[in-house]
């Protein structure tokens, strides 16, 4: 019989099962554990790691790279200590390369203390490596997009930037997808090439793509929805022969999201069955609740506190029709609407809306009782909504103790277009509203007018945590009788979509007895810049600035102030105080709270 090594002669072929350990074997083995326990944190050690002569992204990365740091918290062998301390400074030094960095020096000591080790690293960079040249090749009918021309435009490294190796694939990254975005979906890097020489601090980069043929649109399958595809169509924002778009796809989707019919809308392209070169899209949509009903406590600085509520019937037949009822009861103002919405056929989103709505509003300012009836139709018109309409609007009213009575018709034409990266919070967006209606004293109103105003918004991030945001309003109008128009047709300044540090409609044109009565003109803009603590809670600084007024009457009003800005559940809340410069007439510090999106 062979002998296996560690087992005694004659035990080879003999299966003894589980050992058992006699009473003192069991004691010596306890014995022995403490022990080990007991002398084992005797040569246990932490150690403080200390990098000096570096300043961030630099820092940051060169103590990601130390291993050494691990043991901070934890214990580690002198022995432990020692390896690691001996490649800590080639860690350094390898990872301020990726900045342009390559010959970095590093002076290392590594003392004992009370507590453990202190382990120091004074590390002198050296001379970047600089981008000499950059070479980045796409096919001329490629280069000439727009997405792809941002692309190329925002690559870094540039000439004479530091050879940032993370950067530089950022930008590679952002250029690939640009291309796959816009229908070359087998655009392929050939080329991508990084020439360093270390001795001229000297970088060459050459990137060259071939991007092969562009794709088009194929087919759309929709699936699981309510409507049958005649209907969906009208969402589809492209044409048949229309080239794919990644950003036509998420107009799509945004398109399915604000129609309200839906719980779910998945809009993928299926690049795996491309025929032709067209790309099949697969449309995944499940009803939403048909009928919803909405109501709730609010306060608003304009309004005051009060309750809502509605019922919204997301569809009321096959072909989409909608109908809603919203009903508001304020402290300052009451509110009943009735809106009735006919989708029409066609991929431009065209719908008639019929509605009518009755409002008592008392505020600082002025109080009206008026009815509004109104029919509109709406269709987009390339990247812009187009809204005509047709309103009357009845009723009576005090501004400033002066009472008066009116009927008016008017139509009116609408433009309306906004982008942002995201609806709820964007980062980068902006909207543009544009309007001017008419009416004329002998059909249905009891005086001529005519009306034009704009209002902008714009929003940029800066950096991770900030905002920077923009908005400004223009008004202008003619009318023969100027006391037979309403408060909603005449123009204020002042609340809190205004100038903030003013009460609501507390800007504008005064009557003898210096009652605000509104104005013929209007100029406001505003600047804010917002800084957020962490993703649910930032804060506010604002200057808002302009005046309601009449010819040769302008005097500008100014608002500074600050609030706090909380992404509740429900929307952006924002909450400002706001202070008026030097204006005796101003009421004083004003509370402003508003709750909505941005745009």
């Amino acid at each position: 019989m062979r002998h296996v090594p560690g087992i005694p002669p004659g035990d080879c072929a003999r299966d003894h099962g589980p050992t058992v350990r006699t009473g003192p074997d069991r004691i010596r083995l306890a014995i022995f554990a403490a022990l080990f326990l007991i002398a084992a944190p005797a040569g246990a050690a932490r150690v403080d790691v200390r990098i000096e002569g570096l300043d961030d992204p630099l820092l940051g990365a060169a103590r990601g790279a130390v291993e050494l740091r691990r043991y901070r918290t934890r214990d580690a062998t002198p022995a432990q200590v020692r390896r690691l301390y001996a490649r800590a400074e080639d860690q350094i030094r390898n990872a301020l390369k990726p900045f342009g960095y390559y010959e970095a020096k590093v002076a290392a000591t590594l003392d004992e203390a009370p507590e453990g080790f202190v382990a120091r690293f004074v590390v002198t960079p050296g001379e970047p490596v600089l981008v000499r040249a950059l070479d980045i090749a796409i096919d001329a009918g490629a280069s000439e997009l727009r997405d792809v021309r941002v692309a190329k435009r925002r690559f870094h490294p540039r000439v004479g930037e530091a050879l940032d190796h993370a950067a530089y694939e950022t930008g590679k990254a952002q250029l690939q997808a640009a291309l796959v975005g816009n229908g070359w979906l087998d655009a392929e890097l050939e080329t991508h090439r990084v020439e360093v020489t270390v001795r001229e601090h000297a970088a060459d980069v050459k990137l060259a793509w071939d991007i092969g043929d562009r794709y088009r649109f194929g087919a759309v399958s929709f699936s699981g929805g309510q409507f049958d595809d005649d209907f969906l169509a009208r969402y589809v924002p492209w044409k048949d022969e229309d080239y794919y778009s990644q950003s036509k796809l998420l107009e799509l989707q945004q398109r399915l999201v604000d129609a309200d019919y839906f719980a779910i809308s998945e809009v993928a392209p299926d690049t795996e069955h491309t025929v032709d070169g067209r790309v099949p899209i697969s449309v995944l949509l499940a009803p939403a609740k048909r009928t919803v009903y909405t109501g709730g406590v609010f306060v608003g600085t304009d309004t005051g506190a009060g309750v809502r509520g509605g019922i919204n019937r997301r569809w009321v037949n096959k072909r989409g029709h909608k109908l809603r009822f919203d009903a508001e009861l304020a402290q300052r103002r009451t509110s009943l609407t009735s809106l009735y919405t006919i989708p029409k056929p066609g991929r431009d989103r065209h719908q008639w809306t019929f509605g009518i709505s009755a409002l008592d509003e008392d505020t600082t300012t002025s109080q009206s009782q008026t009815l509004r009836l109104a029919a509109a139709d709406q269709r987009d018109v390339g990247p812009w909504t187009r809204t005509l309409g047709l309103q009357f609007l009845t009723g009576t009213f005090e501004v400033a103790d002066e009472r008066g009575q009116s009927a008016l018709l008017f139509p009116e034409i609408v433009f309306s277009r906004k982008e942002a990266d995201n609806i709820d919070f964007p980062r980068r967006g902006w909207s543009l509203t544009a309007a001017a209606r008419a009416g004329q004293e002998g059909f249905a109103s009891d005086t001529s007018f005519a009306q034009v105003r704009a209002d902008a918004k714009w929003i940029h991030g800066i950096g991770r945590r900030n905002r920077f945001i923009a908005r400004g309003t223009l008004g202008a109008m003619t009318v023969d009788d100027f006391s037979e128009l309403p408060p909603e047709l005449r123009f204020f300044a002042g609340g809190d979509r205004s100038i903030r540090g003013y009460g609501y409609q507390e800007i504008g044109p005064r009557n003898e007895s210096d009652g605000v009565i509104g104005g013929k003109f209007l100029a406001v803009a505003s600047a804010e810049f917002e800084h957020w603590f962490s993703r649910k809670w930032g804060g506010a600084v604002f200057v808002d600035t302009g005046d309601a007024f009449n010819k040769d009457a302008f005097d500008l009003r100014v608002g500074v102030g600050g609030g706090v800005r909380w992404r509740s559940p429900v929307g952006l809340v924002r909450l400002d105080l706001g202070f008026p410069i030097n204006d005796d007439r101003a009421s004083g510090v004003e509370l402003h709270l508003g709750i909505g999106a941005d745009l």
